[in-house]
């Protein structure tokens, strides 16, 4: 039986044309956005248990990966879905610019070093993938280089889960309508103006491209060991709550226990 979240899951081998998939739609949730608040927060709550037990056990890491267009919502699910988890087994790793040393190395080097270790959840924002994404687009790099970071980066990623970790990734889907509605709110906010970045603006004129870039990202590297999640981003509540449903749906398959102490606790007193 599947998860109630597989839907958006993208099937290895499947190719992807995201015409066909809605950034509005809401069919795996049968309820209000007041209810679908009120589900994420306590998704929340589940979430933090979890990783606490995750942590606490010591055996089991999750990456998860989060990619979209700008103004796609990825500090809003770090900010929301993780709310209330103990910072000392979450960390976050955002990807920009390539710093020089990054560039003295190959390109998944910057990548590597921040992977989880036992216990933790690192969530990637942005990710490895932005060198099939942003350096294809922007002429970075000539196709003869970047296609083959494809299969580069599905053995790495293949590497990873052979090891232990396991991967979530997820695209975080919005419409071009709605992105020109976010970058306005930025202008239009006092509050939100710091956000406001001009070179958004460039990239936004190659919707287009970069449309085609995603589509070969999920049509290539979603895998058994490392799926891609289509998930529908327009409405801030419902990414939430897909993306938490599907973490917790994870975390509970990999029927994790809390350590039994070194020895018995049952006859120590505390003076």
């Amino acid at each position: 039986m599947e998860a109630p979240m597989d839907c958006y899951r993208v099937r290895p081998g499947t190719r992807i044309d995201l015409q066909d998939w809605d950034p509005d739609d809401k069919s795996a949730f049968d309820g209000s956005k007041s209810k679908g608040l009120k589900a994420v927060r306590k998704l929340s709550r589940r979430l933090e248990t979890l990783q606490e037990l995750l942590y606490a056990e010591g055996k089991h890491s999750l990456l998860i990966v989060l990619q979209a267009m700008d103004t796609g919502g990825k500090d809003g699910v770090i900010r929301r879905v993780f709310d209330g988890v103990n910072p000392q087994g979450v960390k976050v790793a955002s990807f920009k610019v390539p710093t020089p040393e990054d560039l003295a190395h190959d390109y998944l080097w910057r990548i590597h070093q921040h992977t989880p270790g036992k216990g933790e959840i690192v969530i990637f924002n942005r990710s490895q993938y932005e060198d099939v994404l942003v350096v294809r687009v922007h002429n970075l790099a000539p196709p003869a280089v970047w296609e083959k970071r494809f299969e580069h980066i599905s053995a790495f990623e293949r590497l990873l889960a052979d090891e232990g970790t396991t991967i979530l990734k997820f695209y975080l889907h919005i419409s071009a309508d709605e992105q020109k509605a976010r970058l306005q709110a930025r202008l239009d906010e006092p509050n939100k103006r710091w956000k406001f970045n001009p070179g958004d603006l460039k990239d936004r004129a190659f919707w287009g491209d970069y449309m085609h870039a995603y589509e070969d990202v999920l049509s290539k590297t979603s895998m058994p060991w490392a799926p891609w999640y289509i998930v529908p981003a327009n409405r801030k509540w419902y990414r939430d709550l897909v993306i938490g449903t599907t973490i917790i749906e994870t975390l509970e398959k990999l029927d994790m226990h809390y350590p039994q102490p070194a020895e018995s606790l049952d006859e120590i007193v505390i003076e």
